[in-house]
């Protein structure tokens, strides 16, 4: 597993924002999104900009303890409906963020709720969520997504971290992802050279564990690299034609029903 680095997450937090607003500029905001259909497109731009400033308070202030968000100014984003203002506030967001991880820096001390007190966690954290919002505003607004593949095979990476936190603190549903003899391959079939894009995901008795390598599995998915990275978000599904299961689909199904993030 290679990590992206401080300055390329930074830079990343403010490439996806952008991309992000350039979807939701001109789209229709009262839209439905399909992978998460209690929220519009409006909704789904206030919880990723309401996500930005919430952890830009947390490494802003050092925290040493969860900051309710309540406490955050402009969290929820303007008032009303109008599109070049929320397109402002978004901006303005991840700017505020990138902002206060590069003042921090690399390593520096704060809260979080994952495995990694640090910014580093948040920095790479942010990433991905903003990524993976991207392309349910994507899939809202019809229009392609397309991703880094360094950054797809990142956010898959930290995917299988969440699924192994998640199990080590007691989620009930990742507890179930153990007992020999069932694997699960994910094969990008598009990365580039000097992207690694192929995960085997294995469960044991102790629980699941995982490793990128190419090798047989009970259940394989194939696919280019970003619908690969979209089905196991549960932003694509997997009878879609853009990807390719081969083997035991039940144990895929088994596996996406109790692992999702984002």
């Amino acid at each position: 597993m290679t990590l992206l680095g401080h300055d390329r997450y930074c830079d990343e937090i403010t490439l996806q924002t952008d991309l992000l607003r350039a979807v939701t500029v001109g789209a229709d905001l009262s839209a439905r999104v399909p992978s998460c259909p209690e929220w519009t497109l409006s909704q789904l731009a206030r919880h990723v900009g309401g996500a930005h400033r919430w952890v830009e308070a947390i490494v802003r202030t050092r925290a040493e303890r969860d900051i309710s968000e309540d406490q955050v100014p402009d969290a929820g984003g303007p008032a009303g409906d109008d599109p070049a203002a929320l397109d402002a506030w978004l901006a303005g967001g991840a700017a505020k963020l990138v902002g206060a991880l590069r003042e921090a820096g690399p390593g520096a001390g704060v809260w979080s709720w994952g495995w990694e007190r640090t910014t580093d966690f948040w920095a790479r954290r942010m990433t991905h969520e903003t990524v993976i919002h991207r392309a349910d505003a994507a899939l809202a607004a019809g229009v392609p997504f397309e991703v880094a593949p360094d950054v797809a095979a990142d956010t898959i990476d930290e995917l299988l971290q969440l699924v192994g936190f998640a199990a080590a603190s007691g989620d009930p549903e990742a507890a179930e992802l153990r007992g020999p003899g069932r694997t699960l391959h994910f094969h990008a079939t598009d990365a580039p050279g000097g992207v690694d894009a192929e995960w085997l995901v294995e469960f044991g008795e102790e629980g699941f564990g995982w490793r990128r390598g190419h090798e047989k599995a009970t259940v394989a998915l194939r696919g280019p690299l970003a619908d690969v990275l979209r089905v196991v978000y549960r932003r694509l599904p997997v009878d879609s034609d853009r990807v390719e299961v081969l083997g035991d689909t039940k144990l895929l199904d088994f596996w996406l029903e109790r692992t999702s993030f984002g």
